[in-house]
């Protein structure tokens, strides 16, 4: 038996009938079709998801990036289990696909995009928006999205939509593979009609696989563990992506080994968890990075080892170092030299547990009470940078963290990706849910925040969920706050007002760059941005797009106006200006280098001094071998 649908149609028809299975937990896998119609697909899939309504809900974005942001935020709270699609035109919507297609692939999150595409039979050659490329026919400017997509297809015919559609399904539902996925579709091809199988369009499961360890493999990191005397476990995204955080609590618990956690990983244990040790690597904590230096057996849990987590290659630093590494990617789980137990995370966890308790094998009571003391000592300095002795002056950024930290509860979800706001959070934030901290910095996109709340929202609708925005990464991307207004989805909004880069000009005084560039004033006589602060009122902006604003002036307006925001069941943004590092203090420094390379030759002091510095910090760097 067959039917007559378009290109386009079959598609949505296809999308609707897909769900993943995991645990006995079954649910549709594209939950939903994000999209911007312009001539590329409004006849095509804009017509199908009128066609089909019924079957695939469809949400209205206002820039093409940040609808694969939120679809991107909502499937990460999905634990990779359900996500979106995304439809543009061609041209230009189409190329603002790649940074959300690149941050996807890089967290290893799934999405679909589908992208329209110029006529496949080139009856209409250009077309309005074509990037025409002399030496080939055959290439559009969607080709921009084969490098940031884990599977990417151009469907020129009808009967290619099937084999293309289920090789995107497969990759999505890939706990290794996942990522962004492309469908590139000809406007011509998306409204040709074809006679399709019934059986196309019939319900598909696809399991989402846990796979065990491989026996040797186990038996040879049961046997590292046993004999290292200061292991420390580092927990990445991978144990969220697992539900893997009750196994590593038990782990953890069983065996006393201290587990510190990357920007993607924490929360894997909460806060007050005996065995958290906070944050690692550059934005770490100095408990964790102390363990780090001295760790003689460093236990890898679905991480991937960033730049920011091992200082650039300077952190392990203890002679002997081994590595094991417990991934479900082989590519990861061979980094550093280490050794390597294929798996997932949870199911890898279990076994090492169960295997360890049957040698009855726990660390040294020394080295528990030394990092207990630790990490006592470090909450001090945490409650020392919340602390607001005086509650009618400016804040500074850790005390508007401090504010939120004394609001929340496990319900409440956190978002941040970029700026100076992801080294405060990850040294100081207590995390007290295995997805309250939601932290994109794999690729650190500014923008992220805002769709990507609306995103976590729409998979939790019940939870309160906030965008903590600072003032550079909201003029990147606030658009959607007005989808957030139409759909009636009530995200709240911290955003931080502290007049520049901050993030970036901390970095580039430290590099000799003498913070260039990287302030939001009005330009000086010498081309440097050095005059006055620019008159922008972002709260009014925001008012304008259609959100409430509460305005906070002092650290006890602050207080007032999160509780206000919390209560809300509308969508709410509180703003605040702060006082910035300079003239109070602020969250503690770096704990660990990072190597952003310094300028070789210089005339400047600051730059002298920086290289300096730097070549002290690279003679420390290591090969794992």
């Amino acid at each position: 038996m067959t039917t007559r649908l378009t290109v386009a149609q079959a598609l949505v028809r296809f999308l609707a009938a897909q769900y993943t299975e995991r645990d006995g937990v079954r649910q549709r896998l594209i939950s939903a079709t994000w999209g911007i119609f312009g001539h590329g697909n409004v006849a095509g899939l804009g017509q199908a998801l009128v066609e089909y309504g019924d079957e695939m809900p469809f949400h209205q974005g206002r820039n093409e990036q940040s609808m694969v942001h939120a679809a991107v935020g909502y499937a990460r709270q999905s634990n990779r289990l359900s996500t979106h699609a995304v439809t543009t035109s061609i041209g230009p919507g189409a190329t603002n696909l790649v940074t959300g297609a690149a941050l996807a692939t890089v967290n290893r999150l799934p999405v679909l995009l589908l992208p329209g595409d110029i006529f496949a039979t080139r009856v209409a050659d250009p077309v309005l928006q074509q990037l025409e490329v002399p030496y080939a026919g055959d290439i559009s400017v969607n080709d921009c999205l084969r490098p940031v997509s884990k599977y990417f297809d151009r469907v020129t015919r009808p009967e290619a939509l099937i084999p293309a559609a289920l090789q995107a399904m497969r990759v999505l539902t890939d706990p290794v593979e996942t990522g962004a996925v492309t469908l590139a579709l000809p406007q011509d091809v998306q409204a040709e009609a074809h006679d399709w199988p019934d059986e196309f369009f019939a319900e598909r499961t696809w399991v989402v696989r846990r796979p065990g360890a491989d026996p040797t493999e186990l038996a040879e990191a049961v046997q590292a563990i046993r004999t290292a005397q200061r292991p420390l476990v580092i927990a990445g995204g991978g144990v969220h992506h697992s539900r893997a955080e009750e196994a590593l609590a038990e782990f953890a618990s069983a065996t006393g080994i201290p587990v510190a956690s990357t920007q993607a990983g924490k929360g894997s244990l909460r806060h007050d968890h005996p065995q958290d040790v906070g944050g690692v690597g550059h934005t770490g904590t100095a408990t964790a990075n102390e363990l780090a230096r001295q760790a003689d057996l460093v236990i890898g849990v679905g991480t991937r080892y960033t730049d920011f987590t091992t200082a650039s290659g300077t952190l392990f630093a203890a002679d002997g170092v081994r590595f094991l590494n417990l991934n479900i990617a082989p590519y990861d789980g061979h980094k550093l030299a280490g050794a390597p137990l294929v798996a997932d995370a949870r199911s890898g966890l279990q076994e090492l547990t169960g295997a360890l308790r049957l040698h009855d094998h726990r660390v040294t009571g020394a080295y528990v009470d030394e990092y207990t003391l630790d990490k006592e000592r470090w909450e001090q300095r945490v409650d020392a940078c919340y602390e607001a002795d005086e509650p009618d002056i400016r804040p500074t950024q850790p005390q508007v963290l401090g504010a939120l930290d004394a609001l929340v509860d496990e319900s409440d979800v956190v978002i941040n990706a970029a700026g100076s706001l992801p080294g405060d959070l990850h040294k100081l934030w207590r995390a007290r849910s295995r997805d309250q901290y939601h932290l994109e910095y794999g690729y650190s996109c500014m923008g992220y925040e805002i769709p990507a709340a609306i995103g976590v929202k729409m998979a939790a609708p019940d939870r309160n969920v906030w965008a903590l925005v600072g003032d550079g990464t909201y003029l990147m991307m606030p658009t959607e706050i007005v989808t957030a207004v139409q759909e009636g989805i009530a995200i709240k909004l911290l955003l931080i007002q502290n007049h520049g880069y901050a993030s970036i000009g901390g970095l580039s005084e430290t590099v000799g760059g003498e913070r260039f560039g990287t302030a939001y004033r009005y330009q000086s006589d010498d081309g440097t941005y050095t005059g006055a602060p620019l008159p922008v009122d972002l709260a009014a902006n925001v008012a304008s797009l259609g959100m409430r604003v509460l305005r906070a002036k002092t650290v006890r307006d602050l207080r007032a106006a999160l509780e206000e925001a919390r209560a809300a069941d509308t969508p709410t943004c509180v703003y605040v200006e702060t006082e910035t590092a300079d003239t109070v203090s602020g969250a503690p420094p770096a704990q660990a280098w990072w190597d952003v390379p310094v300028a070789e030759t210089a005339t400047r002091p600051s730059a002298v001094k920086a290289r300096e510095l730097y070549e002290r910090h690279v003679s420390t760097r290591r090969r794992h071998l």
